[in-house]
């Protein structure tokens, strides 16, 4: 596999793992927990596939910067960062309509 299908994987599999999230989220604010745990635990699958990729990518350079950047490959890393964020959150706002409900 070249270098860009490894960046394009890191993308495609941190986009399915926010939308994922997103969609757990959706389920608790109509009050689907089975759902959305369900759905968060889908999330991480896909968020597991593109850390993977970025830590081959990151042991193939060996910290001595063998890796050529290129913007896509700067892109792929927001999208692994902000998708990570978003899982993150939408965890405590799911947590938060749980407990909400539970009232």
């Amino acid at each position: 596999m070249d270098l860009e299908e490894q960046v394009m994987g890191i993308i495609i599999n941190a986009g399915q793992s926010k939308s994922l999230a997103f969609e757990a989220l959706y389920a608790a604010k109509a009050g689907d927990f089975d759902k959305a745990e369900a759905l968060m635990k889908e999330s991480q699958t896909f968020a597991n596939q593109a850390h993977l990729v970025q830590t081959k990518l990151i042991e193939a350079d060996e910290g001595e910067g063998k890796t050529k950047m290129t913007l896509i490959m700067v892109h792929a890393q927001d999208h692994l960062m902000t998708s990570m964020l978003a899982k993150e959150m939408m965890a405590e706002l799911i947590a938060l309509h749980k407990k909400v409900a539970e009232k």
